[in-house]
């Protein structure tokens, strides 16, 4: 997807230029963003606000998540392999398909999360809430 097509509505402080590996967008405010597609391999996403972002077919391989809000994301078949999701606030998150191989889900509260079909191989899943 060309820069110019993701939206980044609530942070001024964020262009769609901003959206790319290893981008630090630590702290952004991305409520409503449209990230489909986006290549954040590596990025520090670390305290974004995440509500309602659109993450569909997003890579964020060794990303870095910890204390991101992901309120209501839907990341169908996301590429989370090797990501930072410790202590992730995730209850009903949708992850069906995503590849979370070797992903860091330590402590984080995925209650009623729709985990089908996704790939754990290696993930981190000590004192993970999967109820």
């Amino acid at each position: 997807m060309p820069d110019s097509q993701y939206d980044i509505p609530n942070d001024p402080d964020v262009t769609p230029e901003d959206i790319h590996p290893g981008a630090d967008l630590f702290g952004a405010d991305l409520t409503d963003a449209n990230l489909r597609g986006a290549d954040l391999t590596e990025a520090n996403l670390g305290g974004a606000d995440l509500t309602d972002a659109d993450l569909f077919d997003a890579d964020l391989t060794d990303a870095d998540l910890f204390d991101a809000d992901p309120t209501d994301v839907e990341p169908p078949n996301a590429d989370l392999p090797g990501a930072n999701l410790r202590k992730a606030d995730l209850p009903g998150a949708n992850l069906w398909g995503a590849n979370l191989t070797d992903a860091d889900l330590g402590g984080a509260d995925l209650t009623d999360a729709d985990l089908g079909g996704a790939d754990l191989t290696e993930a981190n899943l000590i004192g993970a809430d999967l109820t």
